[in-house]
C-alpha cells in the first residue's frame, strides 16, 4: 500500500493506492501518487510481451514529469487564460498530449511493443481555487462520494457509450448486441487524443476514487459507496475496494486509489472564493466552453492537436463534453509508484 499526503492553502488532500494482479500473467495497471504536484493517476495498459505495464508506466511518469516541468508557469498563471479557459485545465489536457506522444514513439521502436496503449485517468488538485481538475481517456474512471452521494465523474470511452450517443434511440435489442468493453479512445491509438477534462469545486469531506476497469467490472457502484464511507483513511478504503474485486477472481488486473479531503490544519472555513470573469468568445472561436450557469462545474472535452513548430504549444480545440450532455522518464525520490504485487 502506497500513501501520499499534500496540504496547500486552506484544503488538504490525503490519499492511497494499490493494484493487484488479478487473473493475468503480467499487471499492466499504473498507479502513481505525486502529493507534492498534487497529482494522482490511474492508468490500465494493454498490449502483448508485457508492453501494457510500459505503456500505463510511461504515461503516468509523463504526466507528472510534464507538472513538474511547469511548475513555475503555475504559479505564475492566472487561474483562466485570455481565452477564457482554465489554465490548470489545458495544463493537464496538454500533459495526456504529450504522454500520448510518448507512448506512440515507444510503440514505433519495437515490433513487440507495436500497439502497445493505455487508459487514464488523473486528478490534479488546485487547492488555491478548492478546484479538481479531472482528465481521462478511456474506461478508467473517477467517482465522487460528497454527502453520502456516489456519483461518477467520467464516461467511459467505449464503443456503446458512442454508439448511444450518436443514436439515443437505438431499439434495445440492437444495444444488447454491442460489446461492452471495445474502447474507442486511449494514448497510443491515435496521433489526435480526445481528452475529456472537467473541473470540479473541491468540498471539505469529499472523497473521490479513481480506478481500472478491473474494480468496477467485479464491483457495483453501491459497494464502491458502502467501501469508501465506511472507511476511514484511504488506505482502508484501497484495502477494501480491492478485497472486494479479488473475491471474485477477476480475470483482470484490479487498481484502486482514493482521495480523502479536508480542511487544512487551523482552518476553520473555506474563504470566498473569487473566480475571474471569462472573456465572451466571438461568434466563429472554434473553441467552445460548456458552462452550466447553475452548477460550480466546468465541462469540456478537449481535442488536442500536435503543431509541428512548437512542441510546447499544441492546439486545443474544446467541444462538448460526454459526461455532460520509457518508463525512462527519471524517477524523482518523493514520488509514490505503487509496485505491483501478485495474490
Amino acid at each position: 500500500m502506497t500513501r501520499g499526503l499534500g496540504a496547500v492553502a486552506s484544503l488538504r488532500v490525503s490519499g492511497a493506492g494499490d493494484t493487484h494482479i488479478g487473473g493475468r500473467e503480467h499487471n499492466e495497471d499504473a498507479v502513481l501518487l505525486r502529493p507534492d504536484l498534487e497529482l494522482y493517476l490511474v492508468a490500465d495498459g494493454a498490449g502483448g510481451h508485457n508492453a501494457g505495464n510500459v505503456a500505463s508506466t510511461l504515461a503516468t511518469a509523463t504526466v507528472a514529469h510534464y507538472f513538474e516541468s511547469t511548475i513555475e508557469q503555475a504559479k505564475k498563471a492566472p487561474a483562466y487564460d485570455d481565452m477564457g479557459l482554465s489554465w490548470a485545465a489545458r495544463r493537464l489536457a496538454t500533459a495526456f498530449q504529450k504522454a500520448n506522444r510518448e507512448v506512440i514513439e515507444i510503440a514505433q521502436s519495437s515490433e513487440q511493443k507495436k500497439g502497445m496503449g493505455t487508459t487514464l485517468v488523473a486528478a490534479y488538485f488546485d487547492l488555491a481555487h478548492s478546484m479538481l481538475v479531472l482528465g481521462h481517456v478511456g474506461d478508467s474512471r473517477c467517482y465522487r462520494l460528497r454527502g453520502g452521494l456516489l456519483e461518477r465523474l467520467t464516461q467511459d470511452h467505449t464503443l456503446i457509450n458512442d454508439v448511444l450517443e450518436l443514436k439515443p434511440d437505438i431499439d434495445p435489442d440492437s444495444a444488447a448486441k454491442l460489446p461492452r468493453n471495445v474502447i474507442t479512445n486511449a494514448l497510443g491509438m491515435d496521433d489526435k487524443v480526445r481528452v475529456s477534462v472537467r473541473t470540479h469545486q473541491v468540498a471539505p469531506g469529499d472523497r473521490y476514487v479513481l480506478c481500472s476497469d478491473g474494480l468496477t467490472d467485479e464491483v457495483d457502484d453501491g459497494q464502491i459507496q458502502q467501501a469508501v464511507q465506511l472507511a476511514s483513511t484511504p488506505d482502508e478504503a484501497v484495502r477494501l475496494l480491492i478485497d472486494l474485486a479479488v473475491d471474485q477472481q477477476p480475470r483482470d488486473n484490479v487498481s484502486a486509489l482514493v482521495l480523502m479531503c479536508g480542511l487544512a490544519p487551523g482552518v476553520g472555513r473555506l474563504p470566498e472564493q473569487t473566480v475571474p470573469p471569462r472573456r465572451n468568445y466571438p461568434e466563429e472561436q472554434e473553441a467552445v466552453l460548456i458552462v452550466d450557469e447553475d452548477d460550480d462545474e466546468e465541462s469540456m472535452e478537449v481535442l488536442i492537436i500536435e503543431d509541428p513548430d512548437d512542441d510546447d504549444a499544441p492546439e486545443i480545440q474544446i467541444v462538448e463534453d460526454r459526461a455532460a450532455t520509457d518508463a525512462g522518464k527519471r524517477r524523482r525520490p518523493d514520488e509514490t509508484i505503487v509496485h505491483k504485487r501478485k495474490p
